[in-house]
């Protein structure tokens, strides 16, 4: 059996105690509820994905290793224009966004100490750098997410935290802007978008959005180096977390799969 399909939900019960009793109803539908303010007001919704995010890894941080995450460096990979930034200064972390694209870092009009330009499948840091090291929303947008998670395993050191959370492909937010017309194809999605509204979507697919499944983060999972602890969708309450472990049901109803481990 892949390691990383063990025992997705009794790890979560055992190791992380603090997220699974975070993971509930309400949480759910706060956080599913705040999807509707992504293109007309992405502060709504990524401020409160980025408070949601802060005590997700808080969470598992100190289950997984005893310590909080003041004076802890976290590094996020994919960070866009900072958004995320305040959330983990409140921690006491110190937190760095990583981000490939110049446009994007200052999309929202932040400033951000210390970002970094670069890219996720290079990150431009060296072996054992971070405490934690994070992504959120990124995966699906790059061309070879999997380098970028065998990255962030790279630069994290024994025994710290890394935390991938990526859209699934045939989940029902998987298309972004284009959906639901993604589930007849990604290149139909994108050409009916640029007819419907006369230009192209923001997240382009081929360039920008890549079709990533929940099934190619178990199977990362299960090669990695790593210690593999939980797999989870992230926008589900505790008691649906047993969705991960059935192939194909999981593609269409984990809408964003977690994947949360440590550095041996």
């Amino acid at each position: 059996m892949l390691k990383a399909e063990k025992t997705p939900a009794d790890g979560a019960r055992s190791r992380a105690p603090r997220f699974a009793r975070r993971a509930t109803l309400r949480r759910s539908l706060r956080l599913l509820g705040s999807f509707r303010f992504e293109q007309t007001d992405p502060a709504v919704f990524y401020g409160g994905l980025a408070e949601d995010s802060a005590a997700m890894l808080g969470d598992f941080y100190t289950d997984l290793t005893g310590a909080e995450l003041a004076g802890a460096t976290i590094l996020d990979v994919g960070g866009g224009p900072g958004y995320f930034a305040d959330e983990f200064v409140k921690t006491g972390a110190r937190y760095i966004p990583v981000e490939p694209d110049p446009s994007e870092m200052h999309a929202a009009g932040l400033s951000v100490a210390g970002a970094v330009r670069g890219s996720g499948m290079a990150l431009p840091f060296r072996d054992d750098a971070v405490d934690i090291c994070f992504s959120s929303n990124v995966a699906e947008h790059v061309a070879q997410p999997w380098l970028m998670a065998d990255e962030m395993v790279r630069v994290t050191r024994p025994g710290g935290l890394i935390v991938l959370s990526y859209t699934v492909w045939h989940g029902p937010f998987g298309g972004h802007e284009t959906g639901p017309w993604h589930y007849l194809g990604g290149e139909y999605a994108a050409r009916r978008y640029r007819r419907t509204h006369g230009k192209e979507p923001k997240n382009r697919f081929g360039t920008s959005l890549f079709a990533v499944r929940a099934s190619d983060g178990v199977r990362w999972a299960a090669s990695t180096s790593a210690d593999i602890h939980t797999i989870f969708p992230r926008y589900h309450p505790r008691w649906a977390w047993w969705l991960v472990r059935i192939p194909m049901v999981r593609e269409v109803l984990v809408s964003n799969l977690v994947v949360v481990a440590t550095k041996k």
